[in-house]
Order: structure tokens, then C-alpha cells, then sequence
């Protein structure tokens, strides 16, 4: 019987990894993350730089959100893990790369790596294709969202050990949730160890977007709507800390988007900063 290629991840993946790799064949150093596995891993084709969402000028502040959200989340791990933290949970990982970049950190922890059936097939059978394997402490966790499947209980399944302390992420989900799926992810969350911290992202509402962005931001809602994936929800920023409070976390905080402006690309000559528009959540337990 003829092997069936995993059927590929979705165009949002897919485009998320493609701009990690434009900023370093594009940008001038200092790069704020390097990441070509991505690339390596969706296997465009030669001519992936042509394709109009890869359009270097048109683009800037969306890749450059990309790669410092990516930045900070990865630093956020390697201080959790020197407070002796173990575990690391992705949600809706798509083409995270971190295990494959960062083996010298990922490996101190249990990686967990959460995502549809589908894209954990795919991702399982191109890490295995390109050499980098499946290390015992990654565990790629499929989970049918669409079907009701519980993504806390598929972890426990993985081996995740909720009496212990975890970092879990989430970036680039929430637009796409209803308001009460992400209180209920808030609530599972929040029921953790002691000492577990969540880092989320959300799409603030246009009106709190800067002016020069909002063409970009109504751009990026008309291809999402196209796409067959619509934004869905936006948040104020007060509006999430009290989800996070009312869900049952210690502490909550909120990072502007604008934050990581200043501390990644402050001294930069070419003007390169993220687009405004999209900010975290921090919370602990």
C-alpha cells in the first residue's frame, strides 16, 4: 500500500515560520531570533519569496512581531527553567522550532507540543525526514479541538504531571477562539501547580491599534476571513486581566506589544519594530 504524505499545517504555520526565515535573509543584524528550521520544515519551494505575503517592505512590522514574540517566550523559558521549572507546554505549536534551535535548554525540560492530528502527524514525519528525530523529552500531543477532544487530558496521557509547576504558551490562538473557550483554556490553566506561569497573546480591538498599523491589522482579518480561519475575538487589556483573574491566577500582567519594541529593537539603523496590535498576557499560579 503507497505511504500518504500527513496532510500539511495550516497557511497560518506556515506563514509564521516563512517570516522568521525572511528576517534573517532580509533584516541586518542584530537579528532578534534566528530560525531557518521552520523553513526547512515547510519546504515552500524555491520560489517562496514571491508569494505576496512575503513581500519584504509590506511586511516588516508583521515579522518582526513574529520574531519578538518568539524572543521573549523563549526567554521567558530559560528563566522559568533556572527557577527549576521542567515542563513546557505549546499551545497550537504548528511549526515551533524551539526544540530543534534550543536543544541545549529544551533539553532540561519535558516539551510539550500541542496541536491538531493532522499538523502533529506532518511535523512528526518532516522532523524524522530532515535528521532531527523525536527526542525523549519532546512529545508532540495530538488533540482534535474540532471534536471536543480535551487537550489537559491528552497531556496527562503524554506524561505531563499536573502536580508540577509548567511555563504554557500560546501565541497567535485567541483571535481565532470564542471568549468562553479561552476562559475555559484560562480556568484548566489556572488549576496547575503552584508556580506555573501562562504567557498568551491577543489582538486588541482597532480602535486601541495605532493609526499607521490598522490598514495592516484589516488586511490580516480579510485574509484570515478568506482563509476559512476569521478572527473571531479581541480583547482590551483589561478585559484579559480580569479573565485571568476570574479564571484563578495569582498574579496577572499585562506586556505591551509596544515593551518589546523598546527592549529588542531600540537601537536599530533600519527602523525595523513590530506592528502594534497584538500584546501577551502573563499570569502565574
Amino acid at each position: 500500500m503507497a505511504y500518504e504524505q500527513p496532510e500539511a499545517p495550516d497557511n497560518t504555520a506556515v506563514r509564521t515560520a516563512l517570516w522568521r526565515a525572511l528576517h534573517l535573509r532580509v533584516d541586518p543584524p542584530p537579528h532578534v531570533i534566528e530560525d531557518e528550521i521552520g523553513l526547512q520544515l515547510a519546504a515552500p519551494g524555491e520560489d517562496w519569496r514571491d508569494r505576496p505575503d512575503m513581500d519584504p517592505q509590506a511586511t516588516r512590522g508583521f515579522r518582526a512581531a513574529i520574531v519578538a514574540r518568539a524572543r521573549f517566550i523563549e526567554e521567558l523559558v530559560a528563566e522559568q527553567a533556572d527557577r527549576g521549572v521542567t515542563q513546557y507546554v505549546i499551545l497550537g505549536a504548528g511549526l515551533d522550532t524551539f526544540a530543534q534551535r534550543r536543544p541545549e535548554l529544551a533539553s532540561r525540560l519535558r516539551v510539550f507540543e500541542v496541536d491538531q492530528p493532522g499538523t502533529q502527524a506532518w511535523k512528526r514525519h518532516r522532523l524524522v525526514r530532515l535528521g532531527y528525530g523525536i527526542p525523549d523529552w519532546l512529545h508532540l500531543v495530538p488533540v482534535d479541538f474540532e471534536g471536543g477532544a480535551s487537550w489537559s487530558e491528552q497531556l496527562s496521557v503524554a506524561g505531563f504531571d499536573p502536580g508540577r509547576p509548567a511555563v504554557v504558551v500560546s501565541t497567535g490562538v485567541t483571535m481565532y477562539l470564542t471568549k468562553d473557550a479561552t476562559a475555559a483554556a484560562l480556568r484548566r490553566i489556572a488549576g496547575l501547580a503552584a508556580g506555573s506561569t501562562l504567557a498568551m497573546t491577543f489582538l486588541l480591538p482597532t480602535a486601541l491599534v495605532d493609526d499607521a498599523d490598522r490598514p495592516g491589522l484589516r488586511a490580516s482579518k480579510d485574509g484570515a476571513q478568506a482563509s476559512g480561519t476569521p478572527f473571531i475575538s479581541f480583547y482590551t487589556p483589561q478585559e484579559t486581566l480580569a479573565l485571568a483573574r476570574e479564571a484563578g491566577f495569582r498574579d496577572v500582567r499585562h506586556v505591551p506589544g509596544t515593551s518589546l519594541t523598546e527592549r529588542y529593537f531600540a537601537d536599530r539603523a533600519d527602523g525595523l519594530r513590530p506592528s502594534s496590535g497584538e500584546d501577551f498576557l502573563l499570569a502565574s499560579t
